[in-house]
């Protein structure tokens, strides 16, 4: 799983409380996208791609997005085949902490692609009242 946030400290704090809540054993591989190389505010092409090799294990990678332009950054990035050449690199529409956490949860339990995106659908229509 990628988390791709404008914020570096979004994605690196979000990523911990995932790992965190998986509980015992290990994790899947999450990585953080988070901000500008130089620290700043934003969304860069590259940290994703970076992120994306470092946590593709060839069973696919699930990226959540914070808002506006990592969703367009990440998008761009497969369409123009730069970042998904198999077709397994699969954006989830999920809330940004909820999703990651149960991306992860899910994906750390041995669920697949297909079983972790149906896990980050579940965090989008969770009510809380």
């Amino acid at each position: 799983m990628v988390l791709v946030s404008h914020s570096r400290e979004v994605a690196e704090s979000t990523a911990a409380l995932a790992r965190a809540l998986v509980g015992t054993g290990d994790p899947a591989p999450v990585a953080a996208a988070g901000g500008l190389p130089d620290g700043g505010v934003g969304t860069s092409a590259e940290l994703v791609r970076r992120a994306v090799a470092g946590v593709d294990e060839e069973a696919g990678v699930v990226v959540l997005c914070d808002m506006g332009s990592a969703v367009l950054t990440v998008r761009t990035l497969i369409s123009d085949k730069l970042l998904d050449r198999a077709g397994t690199v699969r954006i989830a529409d999920a809330p940004f902490v909820e999703g990651a956490v149960a991306a992860l949860v899910t994906a750390s339990a041995g669920g697949d692609l297909d079983a972790v995106l149906a896990a980050t659908d579940d965090a989008r229509t969770y009510r809380k009242l």
